[in-house]
């Protein structure tokens, strides 16, 4: 017996939504601009009504946040698998300096969102609240990491919180000296300045590099 045409459409799960959305966000954000993009043209692209974006992320803003911690949530679950697999925490820290390095440089639109949004921040209290929330999150997960690095004997000069503050602040102003110049902060320069900075809060070498010719 055929199946009725007729009958109840299956309910996209709940997961399946927020992934739609989120996709559909990163390239109308990536393409407009946070002030630009709007929830309508985003929620079709998914497929969706606007109430979507409410029911699933309360709205604008907190969408924008979530396209941005999705992407930093998918590097500290990397940077935590790498500490648990490597069995010298230095070639950890290496791998995670060169992919830090390598993620500013070739995902330069994310760092241009980010300082969109940071912007707004200063001016809007709501979304300050959303930036706050999503950088305190972040760092916390770096404090993780490091305290991490701490637990196989790795002797930090500050303690985690204070050391994840600092790492979170120069990779943000790392990715805006490169949105700005470049041609002078390019992907070594940025893993030179990581690795000596990492260096310096930890007995840990900064990663070998080969001096230029």
């Amino acid at each position: 017996m055929a199946d009725d045409p007729g009958g109840p459409v299956p309910r996209t799960p709940r997961e399946e939504v927020r992934r739609r959305l989120l996709s559909a966000a990163v390239r109308a954000f990536a393409e407009h601009g946070y002030a630009d993009s709007r929830l309508e043209d985003i929620a079709h692209a998914a497929g969706f009504t606007k109430g979507a974006v409410y029911s699933n992320f309360g709205g604008k803003r907190d969408l924008f946040g979530a396209v941005l911690r999705e992407r930093s949530d998918a590097e500290i679950d990397t940077l935590l698998a790498r500490i648990g697999e490597s069995a010298d925490p230095a070639d950890a820290v290496a791998d995670t300096v060169r992919g830090v390095a390598r993620r500013i440089t070739e995902d330069p639109e994310r760092g241009r969102l980010g300082l969109e949004f940071a912007a707004r921040a200063t001016r809007d209290a709501q979304t300050r609240d959303v930036v706050g929330r999503m950088r305190r999150a972040q760092r916390e997960a770096v404090a993780e990491a490091v305290s991490r690095f701490a637990a196989r004997g790795v002797p930090l000069g500050a303690d985690p919180g204070l050391t994840a503050l600092i790492l979170h602040c120069l990779t943000n102003g790392l990715s805006m000296e490169h949105l700005a110049d470049p041609g002078s902060v390019d992907t070594e320069t940025i893993e030179r300045a990581l690795g000596a900075v990492i260096a310096a809060l930890a007995s840990v070498p900064p990663p070998d590099r080969e001096e230029p010719q």
